[in-house]
């Protein structure tokens, strides 16, 4: 699948075909997980949605991956916009759906 592919080049996720699962820990401490599946742009599983969505990946310094995934061609949307919380940029996968790139500033949501 040409999208995995796609998620594994510029984003470094180990996918299968299930998709990928990550490992993380609630405020309390408790082990929690988020699994991340992709489908193809035709899919129906979302019905009657429209994949009205966007996903959100914690990044490390954005201006150098930015710069890393123009290199590569990805398509970036804007610029960086900057908060007390964080900076944020948006990008393109391979069918057009927008990720949001985020870099916490705040030690509280790294």
């Amino acid at each position: 699948m040409q999208l995995i592919a796609w998620y594994a080049k510029h984003l470094g996720l180990k996918t299968d075909d299930y998709g990928a699962t990550f490992h993380w820990k609630d405020a309390a401490g408790d082990a929690c997980t988020t699994q991340w599946s992709p489908f193809a742009a035709g899919t129906k599983y979302f019905e009657p949605s429209e994949k009205q969505f966007m996903q959100n990946f914690r990044v490390e310094n954005l201006e150098r991956l930015l710069q890393k995934l123009s290199d590569e061609g990805v398509t970036i949307i804007g610029d960086v916009q900057t908060y007390e919380y964080g900076k944020f940029a948006w990008i393109l996968d391979l069918e057009g759906n927008k990720i949001e790139l985020w870099e916490p500033i705040d030690a509280v949501f790294q």
